[in-house]
């Protein structure tokens, strides 16, 4: 219910942890020296979807409780190729921060609150993400392929946590004959200062 602050009461009825479905290596990924030089932030966005149409029968089949468990399903599904966002960010020994991947899975938390009652049935799905783990592109390649999962459909992107794609390049290298190409350019010597009087001329 609303208040005359403005506020409004958010009700948590059920918080579980959605891991991925299938078992995986615990493992370490170092995060990129652009993500080092960010602090912790945590993005969120908010979705509202209107509440599907019922099956060809006519019967209602999307009630809010099958709504939630397709997306809890979805998730699990989408989480195998996107392992990374299923851990945790830790300090290493150097007290770096780090991707460590345990498949601690994602929080998903099902709550109420009045200023999100949509009238069609509908539901507002609210995400939030540690930038250090996934920038908006990469956050948007996982939203579209939880709703691809909770569509059935195949994968559109897979995504890569391949770190040796961050690696430096090696520095170019280039034959000496190059320097007798062109000309070399030496320092000259400073202008001589003219005299008072002299002639600017001579």
């Amino acid at each position: 219910m609303s208040s005359s602050g403005g506020e409004f009461m958010v009700t948590v009825r059920r918080k579980e942890v959605v891991a991925t479905m299938l078992p995986m290596q615990k493992h370490w990924l170092p995060l990129s020296n652009l993500d080092l030089l960010l602090p912790p932030i945590n993005v969120g966005v908010f979705f509202c979807y209107k509440k599907p149409r019922g099956s060809a029968s006519g019967g209602d089949d999307f009630t809010f409780g099958s709504m939630v468990r397709v997306l809890k399903e979805a998730m699990a599904q989408a989480l195998v190729p996107y392992y990374a966002f299923a851990g945790e960010v830790l300090s290493n020994s150097l007290g770096e921060a780090e991707l460590l991947c345990n498949n601690r899975g994602v929080d998903f938390l099902e709550a109420y609150a009045d200023v999100t009652e949509l009238k069609c049935g509908g539901i507002v799905v609210a995400c939030t993400f540690d930038h250090r783990i996934a920038d908006a592109y990469s956050t948007n390649m996982f939203l579209v392929s939880w709703a691809e999962m909770a569509q059935s459909k195949p994968l559109s992107v897979i995504p890569s946590f391949r770190r040796s794609l961050l690696n430096p390049r090696r520095p170019g290298s280039y034959a000496p004959s190059l320097d007798q190409m062109y000309v070399p350019i030496s320092a000259l010597p400073p202008p001589k200062v003219p005299q008072p009087g002299a002639d600017p001329l001579s």
